[in-house]
């Protein structure tokens, strides 16, 4: 087990520069499977959920390596369709590797991923969308077997345009025979890079970033070289970082307009906030002022990705504001630590009242998922005295060297780590053990 110990009062100020996006790389690493060269991905951030995939693209015979920042796959090795139980319930976004396992060996064998909880997430549309495409999927024993030997476009429609979904049929249709379309498909901008990267592939994808995808299917697809975006949740947590301590933050190598629900937040609770083509700046010079109700809606609404971030915020806010979760009925477990920390709030049901503290002061507190963790550095950096942050690992599935870049903008940081093995040192590091040429 890891932690942080924050000593909160000093203000953020400087600049940073963005991560590439943990949630575009993942489907992009399962969509190598697809091709039987090299793909060379750049951007790709080492996260301990990066250093997943790779773990379970190597334990399915691909060969993965890193040559300076850049990220190597070649899954012309590959031979395996039996994703592995450990490291699949450790990473939800393992799911994506059914769609690209079974459109690549016209089977796959996985087992239900894993990843944080913060509620039901059910992956009843990514099989159905599968058996639209002609699949064969039968559930037992804990895992999912699938057959596609000939697997076939369709028009797939969701009830909900799940991410995830929309991605896995994605991936599985890139190979099919003739034209699939997804209808209600989501539409955010991690599904646009994931288009990117198949047509840069030679897949043919189009409509991406809109409700209706459409993927013409293709025999094969070739090795490419290809830019990972920014990652605009990380973007947005070191802007909530400014506005929290009352600093002036600039991201750089950002997309500003993949965070514009969250600039309309900040914007409503006084920060100044000023854009260029790849940077975004926040300052805050008073405390933070209510905003009387935030929702979380699939793109291009409010993330539910930064709810918790934005928790914290409206913790030390002059007034009372209503925070609604729509996507995950369990992501408010960081409620709890906050109150640990003097916060006031009250959860009825999938809304949160949030009564605004002047000062909310330091404590032990527990990181009890990604999202929640971050929020809770956000409070310790804001906070009055020392707070403790217990299973820090959950922070750094999705933020790489978060303490390094609270240090870069001024904020007082240490991380400590207890009976650190080997393993540990991997996941952490996202892809160290990989051979380096």
């Amino acid at each position: 087990m890891s932690n942080f110990t924050l000593r909160g009062g000093a203000r953020l100020i400087g600049s940073i520069a963005a991560q590439g996006s943990k949630n575009a790389a993942l489907p992009i690493l399962a969509a190598t499977l697809l091709v039987k060269e090299p793909v060379r991905l750049k951007n790709c951030p080492r996260l301990r959920d990066v250093g997943n995939m790779l773990h379970i693209l190597e334990s399915l015979g691909c060969t993965v390596f890193r040559e300076g920042d850049d990220l190597i796959v070649d899954s012309g090795t590959a031979t395996n369709c039996v994703l592995p139980t450990a490291l699949s319930r450790e990473l939800r976004s393992s799911i994506f590797l059914l769609g690209s396992v079974l459109s690549r060996f016209a089977e796959a064998d996985a087992p239900y991923p894993g990843g944080c909880e913060i509620g039901n997430r059910p992956i009843d549309l990514h099989l159905q969308g599968l058996r639209r495409l002609n699949a064969e999927i039968a559930e037992r024993g804990g895992r999912i077997h699938c057959r596609g030997a000939n697997l076939i476009g369709a028009i797939v429609d969701f009830e909900y345009p799940s991410v995830g979904a929309t991605e896995n049929i994605m991936l599985a249709a890139c190979r099919a025979k003739g034209e699939t379309v997804i209808r209600n498909a989501a539409c955010e901008p991690e599904i646009v890079d994931l288009q990117g990267f198949l047509n840069a592939c030679g897949f043919r994808v189009s409509g991406a970033g809109t409700p209706t995808i459409a993927i013409e299917g293709v025999e094969e697809g070739h090795g490419a070289t290809y830019r990972i975006m920014p990652d605009r949740i990380v973007t947005g947590t070191y802007l909530i970082g400014a506005a929290i301590t009352r600093g002036d933050v600039t991201v750089t190598g950002t997309y500003p307009d993949t965070v514009d629900a969250l600039l309309a937040k900040l914007s409503a609770c006084g920060c100044d906030v000023t854009r260029d083509k790849q940077a975004v700046r926040v300052a805050a010079k008073d405390r933070p002022r209510r905003i009387d109700f935030t929702e979380t809606r699939p793109y291009p609404g409010f993330p539910t990705d930064l709810q918790p971030q934005l928790f914290s915020l409206l913790s030390v806010a002059d007034g009372t504001s209503i925070l609604k979760e729509n996507v995950f009925e369990n992501r408010f477990k960081h409620a709890q630590e906050l109150k640990k920390m003097g916060a006031e709030n009250r959860i009825l049901d999938r809304a949160a009242i949030i009564t605004g503290v002047e000062r909310l002061h330091g404590a032990n507190v527990i990181a009890h998922d990604l999202r929640g963790g971050a929020a809770l550095v956000l409070a310790g950096l804001s906070a009055e005295g020392d707070t403790v942050i217990e299973h820090i690992e959950r922070i750094e599935r999705g933020y790489e060297q978060m303490d390094l870049a609270i240090k870069a903008l001024g904020g007082t940081v240490a991380r400590k780590d207890e009976r650190i093995g080997k393993e540990e040192q991997t996941l952490r590091a996202g892809a160290e053990r990989l051979p380096v040429r």
